[in-house]
């Protein structure tokens, strides 16, 4: 199959404008292969540090310095249930590896933390820039340079995406992810949104959400909706750096222990030592990023990743922006509905055909990619196969031809939506992005007044009082990564979605995040500039009419444009934001945070941009 003409186009485009840079990446990425490993040429003292305490056979073979050491980057810790699994996977990968002839040794631990637990709590203003914290553990643990793979074991939020960032500034090394899979299904995701909802209103207390709420989230394994931890799953099958069909395995199985062991072994294979020398700089190139754009569309995934698969793509010398997002979205087919696109979680997603099927209609459309590298080997069709036990012996067939559920994974010349439910938004309030795939059409175009609010918690106090039960727009404005770190906001769906159920006409519109669980109520999000940084957000008042038009791509303020330039913006109030839970430890992150459609990196110096003293005096 041809390629689309789009995705040939948008790949075009994305090449043309990062020649330079990826240019330069790969520059140093052949430098560092050249080098080689430190372990053949550092001094004794070197090497005995790096093989002290491994055992007499591994410390031999890391000596002779002939076969594959794998680094082990690891992001376990057992109170996250998505990555309590991981702590058995270090034992299995250095048994395969010393079967497949090489060592492997845990290189290091990185940060892991839960937005399900810091949602809505001051923790989440660190949610963001833990992914840089990650990348940058990820980089210690590789820096000791006696490593020839890396096998990198994460799943949720913001972890894949540092360990990927972290990964790629070792191009020339191969890495293998590893995840631990989703847990198995519990309660319902509609039927936990409508006890949340009912909580909101105060129909039902505190005991019986909180018995609700561990019914849904009950075991080890990823939360089973569709939010960025899954998103980062499906991102890795489709970026071609999972084994085939690894994604939604479940965790503590038969089928799950194999794929690991295989994982390892693959990484021994495919490292400078093996037969099929494949770094991840080969891997991820910019088709690899278009295929993880047309992924992300394909199946509703999350708009977090309108930032951090920038921050990725960058890493690796690649430049993309929301532009590109938006020109895929109009031409990607919606194949997926998975909670809060749907009714269903990912486990009914795998069991009606998976990533296997979904990959090869979307290659039969000409919508991805085919010919990239992969971890797996040459060629993205191989992803079009499921693992499966022979015997106990791990095996892949082709996926299922006809999907088992049309409800929950819809074929290419069936879809769901004709396009992939994101949309980007400009006008005078800037640039943003909002997901549409959840959104009913009825719900899509919303004009009406501000209320503006400095914090979500200054919203659900006025929802509490009743003073929100009218047509609105919500403006949240001073949550972007320079003003507080950029937390997600889901704590304000239950409220906005009760208000849209009794008939308002509502909105959202902030400079902050929303939870990739988010999706009835349209929302305008990740509005840049930011209003710390001089956005235009940071001007609207209470009663100015809003318009957010996601079928026109529109958001615009109907002001006076005379009124509008002479408005005055009172400074914020963020001391409140800087202290307490860590918060003091990220001031420098905050400061150099680029902006959200640059990847809100906090590791690189930003563009200049507009002076926030120049923009921002008193009111």
């Amino acid at each position: 199959m041809s390629l689309h003409p789009v995705v040939s186009a948008v790949t075009a485009r994305i090449r043309e404008r990062s020649a330079a840079s990826r240019a330069t990446y790969l520059r140093h990425v052949e430098a560092a292969r050249q080098a080689g490993t430190a372990r053949a040429r550092v001094s004794c003292t070197n090497l005995a540090h790096a093989v002290a305490a491994f055992p007499p056979q591994d410390k031999q073979v890391l000596r002779v310095a002939r076969s594959p050491n794998l680094a082990i980057v690891s992001s376990y810790n057992d109170m996250l249930s998505a990555h309590q699994p991981l702590h058995r996977f270090p034992e299995i990968i250095k048994d395969a590896a010393r079967q497949a002839g090489a060592v492997a040794q845990f290189a290091g631990g990185v940060p892991a933390m839960c937005d399900g637990v810091t949602q809505g709590q001051p923790g989440m203003e660190l949610s963001l820039f833990s992914r840089d914290v990650i990348a940058m553990g990820t980089a210690i643990a590789l820096s000791h340079n006696v490593f020839d793979g890396v096998l990198c074991l994460g799943v949720c939020d913001k972890i894949v995406p540092g360990l990927l960032i972290g990964a790629l500034q070792f191009g020339h090394l191969p890495a293998v992810f590893v995840p631990a899979g989703p847990m198995t299904s519990g309660l319902p995701n509609d039927e936990k949104a409508k006890i949340r909802q009912l909580h909101a209103q105060g129909k039902v207390g505190r005991d019986e959400l909180l018995k609700a709420e561990m019914q849904a989230y009950h075991g080890p394994g990823t939360c089973t909706f569709y939010g960025t931890a899954n998103s980062n799953q499906m991102l890795m099958e489709v970026m071609g750096l999972h084994l085939p069909g690894a994604a939604f395995v479940n965790p503590n199985t038969p089928l799950r222990d194999a794929l690991t062991r295989a994982a390892a072994q693959r990484a021994a294979h495919i490292t400078q030592a093996g037969a099929e020398y494949t770094p991840i700089a080969e891997v991820v190139d910019e088709r690899t990023i278009a295929n993880a754009l047309v992924g992300l569309l394909a199946t509703g995934g999350s708009t977090n990743h309108t930032i951090h698969l920038v921050a990725i793509a960058r890493a690796a010398g690649i430049v993309i922006d929301w532009d590109d997002f938006d020109r895929l979205s109009s031409a990607v087919p919606l194949l997926a509905r998975i909670y809060p696109n749907g009714s269903a979680d990912v486990n009914q997603f795998h069991a009606a055909g998976g990533m296997g099927l979904l990959i090869r209609e979307l290659l039969s459309k000409g919508l991805l990619h085919a010919d990239v590298k992969t971890v797996a080997g040459p060629g993205l069709s191989r992803y079009t196969h499921e693992p499966f036990l022979d015997d106990g012996a791990l095996r892949w067939r082709p996926a299922p031809e006809n999907s088992l559920d049309l409800e929950v994974l819809a074929h290419a010349d069936r879809p769901f939506s004709v396009d992939g439910g994101l949309k980007l938004l400009t006008g005078s309030l800037g640039r943003a992005v909002i997901k549409v795939s959840a959104v009913k059409p009825e719900h899509r175009v919303v004009e009406a007044p501000a209320l503006v609010f400095d914090s979500q918690d200054q919203m659900l106090d006025a929802f509490k009082r009743g003073e929100l039960e009218r047509d609105f727009v919500a403006v949240v404005r001073y949550q972007g990564p320079r003003a507080n770190g950029m937390p997600e906001l889901h704590k304000l769906t239950p409220a906005l979605g009760v208000l849209q159920d009794q008939g308002y006409r509502v909105a959202l519109v902030t400079d902050g995040r929303m939870s990739g669980a988010s999706g009835k109520v349209p929302a305008a999000i990740h509005v840049t500039p930011e209003c710390l940084n001089g956005g235009p957000l940071a001007r609207v008042r209470n009663g100015d009419l809003i318009r957010l038009d996601a079928v026109a791509g529109v958001l615009d303020i109907g002001v006076d444009a005379g009124e509008w330039a002479r408005r005055t913006v009172a400074p914020p109030k963020l001391d409140a934001n800087q202290h307490g839970v860590g918060r003091e430890l990220f001031a420098g992150a905050r400061a150099l945070a680029t902006g959200a459609e640059q990847g809100a990196v906090s590791f690189a110096a930003p563009a200049p941009a507009p002076s926030v003293a120049a923009e921002v005096t008193m009111a």
